[in-house]
């Protein structure tokens, strides 16, 4: 009897331990399983990047405008819609490539949408005039919107119904599909910060940001960068 009272006690004492460890045992499975997937949730959204591909006539206004906008990264002039690759800004010129002047923007979607970027597409060039902005004439200065995605594509279909409110005439900017978007050569890159004083930039680009700046539609410095 008295034997048996000691296994007894000795199995009550291992069913206390574990009880105690069995919490302890179970956090560290879960933590196991769980935390890599923790981890690469927070860094895809704090790292994540994504891009819009617009044309409103010439790349050296709409490159302006956008890097004016918090929560852009980057602003690239090239082009894009055609079907000759690796174009030249001659070649383009020539209006034989389909291609029209694009402006690539990174942006970071925690602090700017893509549908915001559209609201300020519609403000920073008049959508109603079919390969043209002002004295700019031909296909390549078009209004065109290049998706990336369908969810884009769903985005910039509604943006520009929404902003046929604000134009009597029709809007005629194309709705596509991008393919292959080439950057423009060196000289065009931030050409209104480096070229300021030149005739195009101080008729053309420079009272286009002060309407939109006075409006508080962008800021008065490029916000690229910061």
């Amino acid at each position: 009897m008295e034997r048996l009272g000691q296994v007894q006690d000795q199995l009550r004492n291992n069913m206390k331990r574990m009880i105690y460890f069995l919490p302890a045992i179970a956090a560290l499975n879960f933590t196991a399983l769980a935390g890599p997937v923790s981890n690469t949730m927070n860094t895809n959204e704090t790292n994540k990047i994504e891009i819009a591909d617009l044309g409103g006539g010439c790349f050296w206004c709409m490159e302006a405008v956008f890097e004016r906008l918090p929560g852009v990264i980057s602003v690239t002039s090239g082009f894009a819609g055609g079907s000759t690759p690796h174009p030249t800004y001659e070649q383009v010129c020539t209006e034989t490539t389909g291609h029209a002047e694009v402006t690539q923007i990174e942006f970071d979607p925690a602090k700017i949408s893509y549908a915001k970027l559209l609201d300020v597409f519609w403000q920073a060039h008049d959508p109603t005039t079919l390969n043209r902005q002002g004295a700019d004439v031909g296909t390549s200065y078009r209004s065109i919107i290049l998706y990336r995605d369908e969810v884009q594509k769903l985005i910039a279909g509604k943006s520009k119904a929404e902003a046929q409110k604000n134009f009597k005439h029709p809007i005629v900017t194309q709705i596509v599909p991008l393919t292959k978007f080439y950057k423009a050569e060196h000289y065009h890159q931030q050409y209104f910060d480096n070229n300021a004083s030149a005739p195009y930039c101080q008729i053309v680009i420079a009272p286009k940001l002060h309407k939109l700046e006075k409006e508080k539609v962008i800021q008065t410095a490029p916000q690229t960068g910061k």
